[in-house]
């Protein structure tokens, strides 16, 4: 479970507490997704810092957050269909599986580790591990900079009585969930497969 908790931080877009730089442009992504969400469950119009949230925005914000676990999961399910995938880690079952999903997971999301056993260094692992980094970089940062001048170029809407705050506790609470939904969605099937049936294959979970 130490290893899923780990994952965790990182299939969550590094919006937790450590996940500088990254992290603060896919939290802000997923602020967009949520101004619109609760915009259309309260009937109020999505509007973020002062500006309107219309369908360009949301697009532009859902593929942002889509690129990542996309990504990862493609990459992950080749790299498990390939001998030469299967050959890097150094355990079978589900450990193994993970050494490959953590991999992929870090080279979208963040420096490119491995968990001890993965022979990472080798000609099929460095050919697909660049393929991770540059669509995590670039994928993502093409969205978001798209985001930044479509917002820039909207004029500053007055704040109404219809307007949807973000400044307030239930935004804050309604933004965490949508992060953990969109986690928990894309990402429990593959993490069940690895750290937690390993978890329970020793007759615990903690």
């Amino acid at each position: 479970m130490g290893g899923f908790a780990v994952l965790t931080g990182m299939m969550l877009g590094e919006v937790s507490p450590g996940g500088v730089g990254s992290g603060l442009y896919t939290i802000l992504l997923f602020a967009i997704i949520t101004v619109f969400l609760g915009g259309l469950m309260i009937g109020r119009t999505p509007e973020y810092l002062g500006k309107k949230i219309q369908s360009r925005e949301v697009k532009l914000a859902t593929f942002g957050v889509l690129v990542m676990p996309v990504t990862v999961l493609i990459l992950t399910g080749i790299a498990v269909s390939l001998h030469a995938g299967r050959a890097g880690p150094l355990n079978s079952g589900p450990h193994g599986f993970s050494e490959i999903l953590y991999a992929f997971t870090s080279v979208t999301n963040n420096n490119g580790s491995a968990f001890a056993g993965l022979s990472a260094n080798t000609a099929f692992y460095n050919s697909i591990e660049t393929i991770g980094l540059l669509l995590g970089r670039f994928a993502i940062m093409v969205p978001v900079l798209a985001l930044a001048g479509t917002l820039a170029a909207k004029e500053v809407v007055p704040t109404s009585a219809g307007t949807f705050r973000t400044d307030k506790p239930i935004f804050i609470g309604l933004l965490i969930g949508v992060i953990l939904i969109v986690g928990a969605l894309t990402f429990f099937p593959a993490v069940s497969l690895g750290p937690i049936v390993e978890q329970l294959s020793h007759g615990r979970f903690f």
